[in-house]
């Protein structure tokens, strides 16, 4: 699955126009007709133009005064900042840390889900080791003297980097794609439409030997990234007044959670929707190097020009509510992730299932016959204490409840027709028992 050995010992040719165009005439096979997502090719087009914009003009408008959401005309940085090269390095640097980490042979090595040619892919689970060691970096880079919160200053070239990557990375993964066989091509991604293959991923799994972009990209750079753009955030309000405000505190320590959670649950990700389905292209490069790790922490960011005070009441409703979110969210992921590994485990076996056509039993009772979607519902909870903090005098911090609202109940759509798809009349009888979505009562 992905380049092998061989062929990467013929860089030269396979850079070759004539070769290249060989190649894409003879893998040219598409997948079978399906309907296009996120707008089609008019999404396609737009998106990957529209929202790296997004993300500098959240991360300008968060270091104005005003930090109102809709300025005209829209802040804007000097075009030599937008070159910085000492982003350009730490970029590249972080980007060589976390690929020599992800090397690091330690932890368990697990098998992904079966293929369409019945072949398993392996993967290292050392995700939280990369973490730790990350952390033991950072913490030593402190102590002699590294001023973290310079990067308070650098945000804008570090996310103009970032974004160059994304597209860098999307380019080669679009022309790989060609030396790809058919059976390792993602169904949603090899319609022969460019713009729209480029955005979605033509190749499912694309690998460099035993090095998974994918799996790399999407838990190990943006999402540990997020967390040092945070402490970085914490270091910068100490220099201005002399110690963290319970604000970020909170802030911080909520993100580190949610982080070291999918880090330490890190098998888990093997299951998702973006490794088992969705090719790897411009949607999930973007997100995973960019989107994530520069608008994710724009709490942080906008606490360090807009400081809010927080009581301490205030402080223990904002925390019962962030624990509440993460109880459902782990619970009802736990639960979902051991019935899928062993259904005969007793913590599942008291559960009511449905049978499937395909073999497989759906969970109807539990935290899924609560609604068809429990972990969302503890991630928008969670969304929201994440943004408390910084009250309630800008809508600016809580541009990711608005984004991450839009985003599950579009993710939950997708997931609705893959599973009509795939289970037939057994999910509209798990819809008629489970009739809300996300939130029980209202959707």
């Amino acid at each position: 699955m992905g380049i092998d050995t061989p062929r990467l010992c013929h860089t030269a040719v396979f850079s070759h126009p004539l070769f290249i165009l060989s190649a894409m005439k003879t893998n040219k096979r598409r997948s079978p007709p399906v309907q296009r997502e996120f707008g089609g090719t008019l999404g396609a087009t737009c998106i990957p133009i529209f929202l790296p914009l997004i993300v500098l003009y959240l991360l300008c408008v968060s270091h104005t005064p005003g930090g109102a959401l809709l300025q005209w005309p829209p802040p804007l940085p000097p075009a030599a900042l937008l070159r910085d090269p000492a982003a350009i390095a730490m970029v590249l640097g972080w980007m060589a840390l976390q690929i020599f980490l992800y090397l690091l042979p330690v932890g368990k090595v697990t098998e992904g889900m079966m293929l369409r040619d019945g072949s398993r892919l392996k993967y290292p689970i050392n995700g939280f080791h990369a973490l730790c060691i990350s952390a033991v970096l950072l913490v030593l880079s402190l102590c002699l003297g590294m001023p973290l919160g310079y990067l308070f200053e650098l945000l804008v070239p570090l996310a103009v980097c970032a974004i160059a990557l994304s597209f860098l990375l999307s380019i080669y993964l679009y022309l790989r794609s060609f030396w790809a066989p058919s059976h390792a091509l993602s169904l949603g991604g090899n319609t022969g439409n460019p713009i729209y293959d480029f955005f979605m991923g033509r190749e499912l799994n694309p690998r460099i030997g035993s090095f998974d972009l994918k799996y790399f990209c999407e838990l190990r750079p943006g999402l540990i990234g997020w967390v040092v753009i945070n402490l970085a955030m914490l270091m910068k309000e100490v220099e201005l007044r002399g110690s963290p405000s319970l604000s970020m505190l909170l802030v911080n320590g909520f993100q580190l959670l949610y982080v070291t959670d999918a880090l330490w649950n890190e098998e888990a990700v093997l299951t998702t929707m973006d490794i088992v389905h969705d090719g790897f292209g411009f949607m999930l490069a973007f997100g995973d190097l960019a989107w994530v790790p520069f608008t994710y922490s724009l709490q942080a960011n906008f606490l360090v020009v807009h400081p809010q005070p927080l009581s301490t009441i205030g402080a223990a409703a904002i925390i019962l509510l962030n624990s509440l979110g993460y109880y459902i969210f782990r619970q009802s992921n736990s639960q979902k992730n051991q019935f899928r590994r062993d259904p005969t485990h007793s913590s599942v076996t008291a559960l009511e299932t449905i049978a499937t056509a395909t073999g497989k039993r759906l969970l109807v009772s539990g935290w899924w016959g609560f609604v068809r979607h429990p972990n969302y519902l503890g991630d928008l909870i969670m969304a929201t204490a994440w943004s408390l903090p910084c009250g309630f005098s800008h809508i600016l911090p809580y541009f990711y409840v608005l984004y991450f609202t839009v985003l599950l109940v579009h993710r939950e759509a997708r997931d609705e027709q893959q599973c009509r798809a795939k289970y037939g009349l057994a999910w509209d009888t798990y819809c008629r028992r489970v009739p809300y979505r996300i939130i029980p009562y209202v959707y």
